[in-house]
């Protein structure tokens, strides 16, 4: 990426940061710390990834797909963008970061509603449910 987006410009120097693999507690130790978390996705099935960024209570800038409004209200528990702008995109993240205090509500309510619509003591029981629904079916 560096090769197409040279990001080691004194402007951005120590700033961004490619962490490469990470071991999964020291990647949730990273999104708690950041200051933000890009997420954009075509209309796809939302990832893993959005919910857990959300779970760190790390604010989510994320495309304006229809996966990404399930879960980030703007202004409320994260932030949208147009997926294919990317002046857009540069000028909420810049915003954002020249306001790290002003997201922390957000921030706060996104943790909230990630512990509340996607933990794992709420979300297990449904998926079993189905699966035994389905096996249900198939007999």
């Amino acid at each position: 990426m560096n090769a197409e987006v040279p990001l080691d410009t004194p402007e951005y120097a120590g700033r961004v940061h490619f962490c490469g693999r990470l071991p999964y507690a020291r990647y949730l130790s990273l999104l708690r710390i950041s200051a933000a978390h890009v997420y954009l996705t075509v209309p796809f099935v939302l990832s893993w990834s959005c919910v857990e960024a959300l779970a760190t209570g790390c604010l989510v800038i994320g495309s304006d797909t229809p996966p990404v409004r399930e879960v980030i209200d703007p202004g409320v528990n994260g932030l949208l963008v147009p997926m294919y702008d990317p002046a857009a995109i540069a000028a909420q993240t810049a915003a954002a970061m020249a306001d790290r205090q002003g997201m922390l509500p957000l921030r706060r309510a996104a943790r909230a509603m990630a512990m509340d619509r996607h933990a794992l003591d709420r979300c297990l029981p449904k998926q079993l449910e189905l699966v035994h629904r389905a096996a249900d079916l198939a007999r």
